[in-house]
């Protein structure tokens, strides 16, 4: 019997689809057949909840909401749980502790990817509360890996076109030109070596023909690593 994957969702919408068909094409892929299915669950709650308990520090909110999320795909057999979006990671470790089953975190995940490519120095995008809070940079710093995020006017730029349009599915040609001045500059000035797309909607915009260095794709990467889960002992 194969494991059974719980994803909480709607962190945006628009990412839970992605997840949901890459999962499904992953795992036929591993099966080398189109005559099978994964079984899965998919909790899909407010995004927008999301924010507003991290704009209004109400950390203790956000890890019952995620966590109670979490708990409810444990209830009806999950075999483990990822959360399908990089901001609610910030209370990742205080959702874990509210499950029995284990957790997949995409942080980790994108962490082993790096180190993996052997990448030293990684720029990171996604929404503002991932790129001025620590909770992704902690691994990298720890693991003696420089990361680097944009200027605070850039970051309050790149959230806004994200919350406005990614989360609703709407990918503009001039959204795309001003994010790729970003990059390239902070490419340019910090040397990177890769770049992390910390927010599951940004591969609706960015892919590894834009940019010359290695490309995170932390929806890929997590996905990954839910098929290696349900395949494993």
């Amino acid at each position: 019997m194969m494991k059974r994957a719980g994803i909480v969702g709607g962190l945006g919408p628009e990412s839970t689809v992605d997840y949901y068909q890459s999962f499904i094409g992953k795992y036929q892929e591993q099966m080398n057949s189109k005559q099978t299915l994964p079984e899965l669950f998919i909790n899909s709650i407010n995004m927008y909840n999301i924010f507003k308990f991290i704009s209004e520090d109400r950390f203790n909110d956000l890890v019952d909401y995620v966590g109670g999320a979490a708990q409810k795909l444990e209830e009806i057999g999950a075999d483990f749980v990822i959360v399908s979006a990089n901001t609610p990671h910030i209370v990742f470790d205080e959702v874990r502790e509210k499950v029995h089953v284990p957790m997949i975190s995409i942080v980790e995940a994108t962490y082993d990817k790096a180190d993996e490519l052997g990448l030293k120095n990684v720029g990171l995008l996604g929404t503002k509360f991932t790129m001025e809070h620590d909770f992704f940079k902690k691994p990298f710093l720890a693991g003696d890996k420089k990361i680097v995020v944009p200027s605070e006017e850039d970051q309050l730029f790149i959230h806004q076109r994200i919350v406005d349009e990614l989360e609703n599915g709407i990918v503009k040609e001039d959204t795309k030109e001003a994010f790729l001045k970003i990059v390239n500059n902070l490419i340019k000035e910090e040397q990177l070596d890769g770049l992390i797309l910390g927010c599951t909607e940004l591969p609706m915009i960015l892919t590894e023909t834009d940019v010359d260095i290695a490309l995170l794709n932390t929806t890929e990467i997590h996905v990954d690593k839910m098929v290696e889960a349900v395949f494993s002992d």
